[in-house]
């Protein structure tokens, strides 16, 4: 095992304190990464670690030794609040001047307090109405990739990982994400439109937790990996199954239970901080 520190900020005296605690000397891996080698562990140093890292507001990670970018296969990612810094839903319903009532709905779905279906059954319902232009305005005005995530998307793609977005979200947004940042699947919703306005409804089958799970256990086949070249990043309970999929899980920016099911969690890096994760 490796032990992997990050954090925007790391300071010398918060490295050689972490060797104290696990009998290691540290290597700079980038930035805002540095691993402690041939890491022995143990509940008291686990615990140790996990107390003093939450105290300095630092990531870290036990991240097994064969876990590198050559080992990796496949990386599938969540869209909203995960590669992309917003919920789009929530953006849609603020050109209705509803955000508040679907946002409400939108946090309870991701504490994992509605079943996904309905949640999103409930929001769609709300946008009934709204002209179809909305949703480029969205796309174009306020949709920002979360940070880290092209320095990540480029490093996948020099090892030949591939990438998937998988979402509870919409096609309108995950295909233009696909085109502009070169993935190479990804799958979503359909809000159904007709005469250039939104019905309420969502066409066909809604991609839940479930569906993600599914087009996640299909592309490995597809792609005749193992489960552990599979990494999944999300950040609610919606992703949970998709990420039990995996040969490993990784909670960003998550609610409390994602962070307590994923085998690694990043609370103060961004998206990059996977290839830190990878060395």
């Amino acid at each position: 095992m490796r032990l992997v520190i990050q954090g925007p900020h790391i300071a010398p005296a918060q490295l050689t304190h972490i060797s104290t605690l696990v009998g290691g000397e540290f290597h700079q891996t980038s930035d805002h990464a540095f691993s402690f080698h041939d890491v022995e562990i143990t509940d008291s140093i686990n615990n140790s670690c996990a107390e003093y890292c939450t105290e300095q507001q630092l990531d870290f990670a036990f991240v097994p030794d064969q876990l590198t970018l050559d080992t990796l296969g496949l990386v599938v990612m969540d869209m909203d609040s995960t590669l992309i810094s917003i919920e789009c839903i929530d953006e849609i319903a603020d050109m209705q001047n509803i955000k508040p009532q679907v946002a409400a709905i939108t946090e309870s779905a991701m504490r994992g307090e509605i079943e996904f279906a309905e949640s999103l059954r409930r929001r769609v319902a709300l946008l009934q109405g709204l002209d179809q232009s909305a949703l480029q305005r969205v796309h174009d005005e306020r949709l920002k990739l979360s940070p880290g995530a092209e320095i990540m998307l480029a490093t996948l793609k020099q090892h030949a990982v591939k990438t998937m977005l998988v979402s509870g979200g919409f096609d309108f947004f995950t295909d233009r994400l696909k085109t502009r940042l070169g993935l190479d699947f990804a799958a979503s919703n359909t809000l159904e439109i007709v005469d250039g306005k939104l019905t309420g409804k969502v066409v066909g089958t809604i991609l839940d937790a479930q569906g993600k799970a599914s087009w996640l256990s299909r592309i490995r086949t597809q792609l005749g990996l193992e489960k552990n070249q599979v990494i999944a990043i999300g950040d609610g309970s919606n992703d949970l199954k998709m990420m039990a999929e995996a040969g490993y899980s990784v909670a960003y920016h998550a609610k409390p239970v994602v962070r307590a099911q994923a085998t690694f969690a990043l609370n103060h890096v961004g998206l990059d901080g996977l290839i830190g994760l990878l060395g």
